[in-house]
């Protein structure tokens, strides 16, 4: 007890005088005692803290479980989650816009006091700020803004995020990220809801400029904003790579935000490059970035018919070889006929090479059909046994429905829906926020989603093409509805590029007789604050052509001529 005293009494910045004269053995022990005692009531309380979170069980409010579990990695002062502010209404009559400068002076000349004009302050203190579900005040969106996230805070959010069943949007502005920062806020994407669709990283720039990791393979991001990043051509290319290569595609991202960057003509070739072959991305904006006239044609050519590459021949050939083995698998006849038909254009080693590649394929696929086959002859055995016991039951029941009107058609229908099959009745249900009676007919309707989405994506290179002088054009990305270019620094060099590409997407939106069923083109184009004056013909031709292609536009339209019928 006595060396305790004297070490919570001893202050090592202020001792007292005279103690240190006559006892400087005593005051050194009691100086080693005050200086080794803390750690070793810490350490404990150190050990133990960090176990504490991972025994903590969510609740799924986020203001308790992140309160909780920042308490239990020993933060005191930590951010609030607050709701997130809405837009004020537009401002007062004008009857009370006179008695609103006497109530601001009096609120005024009575907030003098330090307490006040902190709490005036309280906004840019950090939050956590949240939008809810009107109905049963989940959580829905979560923004943060202008406060460091470190790597133990993304540690916490990846506890308390994944009760949240209703997120789908995280807005981290200005939040200092890194690119370590950014691979652990990667991994804790998955752990979310499959509800989360839009994650957007804005004013975070990075040196590695790692933000192609958000477009992966298994990324199931649709909206991705990174604005004010300053992401050059280097992060251009990755980004491009992300959206598409030969072998390659991102099939989720519907949404891409690149505006207020540093992406130059080379970094827009990039992006260029990645639409050659991508066909999911409908929103595009490279607004406020300094891209000229030769990044700007390089966009306006994978927009209408484009030459293919030797490697994207090369590739498209493969394809279509593989495509005709199934062929040839299915019906023997009709691609024997095709293959005659093909193979008159090609050579002898040509053909030599496709019958060797035909055989290889179609054996490796009869053998996959002999094990499928089997497995068949089993089922149906099985069907056939279970239906003699039915037709025994119904025989003693003595009933005059038949059997394979009956129960069969019940078993069958329960026997499909625990595999992998789709369901016709299940089709039209396809709504997210229905509830459903139980956890496999959820996990029947999204395999049977993901099954028609892969069966639907054709790859691009397989599309209609043109021959034109012993080259091969493919018909362009028709995909691509919104393109932003405002701000860069366009002559009107580019803007008769862009303009040459409306015109064919417009005339081939009427010709073609399947425009209302597939893609059709840009629905919206800006190029307005460019380095071409706003009066130039080409400018003035060009939104001429986009205005009847303008969604708004046409409700706008729409909405006055049911006035002018009214009236």
């Amino acid at each position: 007890m006595s060396v305790e005293a004297t070490a919570q009494g001893a202050s090592p910045r202020a001792p007292r005088p005279g103690i240190q004269k006559s006892s400087g053995t005593v005051t050194k022990k009691g100086d080693r005692a005050a200086k080794e005692k803390p750690p070793i009531v810490l350490l404990p309380v150190g050990e133990e803290e960090p176990k504490n979170p991972e025994e903590y069980q969510c609740t799924g409010s986020l203001e308790t479980d992140f309160a909780e579990l920042c308490t239990r990695l020993g933060y005191s002062d930590f951010p609030k989650v607050v709701t997130r502010p809405r837009p004020h209404p537009t401002f007062l009559p004008s009857s009370s816009v006179s008695e609103k400068p006497i109530v601001d002076d009096q609120r005024l000349s009575g907030s003098c006091s330090l307490n006040s004009m902190e709490s005036k302050y309280v906004f840019f203190r950090p939050t956590i700020q949240v939008e809810l579900e009107p109905e049963d005040k989940s959580v829905k969106e979560i923004y943060i803004r202008g406060w460091k996230v470190e790597e133990r805070i993304l540690g916490i959010f990846a506890k308390c995020l994944p009760p949240l069943s209703q997120l789908q949007a995280i807005n981290f502005w200005k939040v200092g990220l890194t690119d370590k920062t950014l691979a652990t806020f990667i991994a804790l994407l998955p752990l979310c809801s499959s509800t989360l669709r839009k994650v957007s990283l804005e004013g975070n720039p990075l040196p590695e400029q790692s933000y192609h990791k958000l477009m992966g393979l298994d990324s199931t991001i649709m909206h991705l904003s990174l604005r004010n990043n300053n992401i050059d051509d280097y992060g251009a290319q990755l980004l491009g790579q992300a959206l598409s290569t030969l072998h390659t595609c991102n099939r989720t991202l519907v949404s891409l935000n690149l505006g207020f960057n540093h992406i130059g003509d080379e970094g827009a070739g990039y992006i260029a490059d990645g639409l050659r072959l991508n066909r999911s991305l409908l929103w595009l904006s490279l607004a406020h970035n300094r891209i000229e006239d030769k990044g700007a044609l390089k966009l306006a050519e994978v927009l209408q018919p484009f030459e293919l590459t030797h490697t994207e021949v090369v590739e498209r050939r493969r394809l279509l070889l593989g495509k005709g083995a199934q062929e040839h698998l299915r019906s023997p006849s009709s691609s024997r006929h095709g293959e005659s038909k093909a193979g008159h254009g090609e050579s002898k080693a040509e053909r030599e090479r496709n019958q060797l590649v035909g055989v290889s394929s179609v054996a490796l696929i009869d053998k996959t059909d002999k094990m499928q086959t089997a497995k068949s002859l089993k089922g149906l055995i099985k069907k056939k046994e279970k239906a003699g016991e039915v037709v025994k039951k119904e025989e003693k029941s003595g009933s005059g429905q038949s059997p394979i009107q009956g129960n069969l058609k019940k078993e069958d229908a329960t026997k499909t829906s625990k595999g992998k099959v789709t369901i016709p009745e299940q089709k039209p249900s396809r709504g997210k926020g229905q509830k459903t009676g139980s956890k496999e007919k959820r996990s029947i309707l999204l395999e049977s989603e993901l099954i028609v989405e892969a069966t639907e994506m054709v790859n691009p290179l397989l599309e209609p093409v043109e021959h034109r002088d012993g080259k091969v054009f493919l018909l362009g990305n028709k995909v691509l509805l919104h393109l932003n270019l405002l701000r860069n620094r366009i002559t009107e060099v580019g803007l008769e590029g862009f303009l040459n590409v409306v015109r064919y997407q417009a005339q081939f939106s009427k010709s073609s007789k399947s425009a209302a069923k597939g893609p059709v083109g840009l629905l919206w184009l800006s190029l307005a604050k460019n380095n071409f004056s706003p009066q130039s013909p080409m400018y003035i031709m060009m939104q001429e052509l986009m205005l009847p292609r303008d969604p708004i536009s046409k409700a706008k339209h729409r909405e006055e001529e049911a006035m002018a019928s009214a009236t």
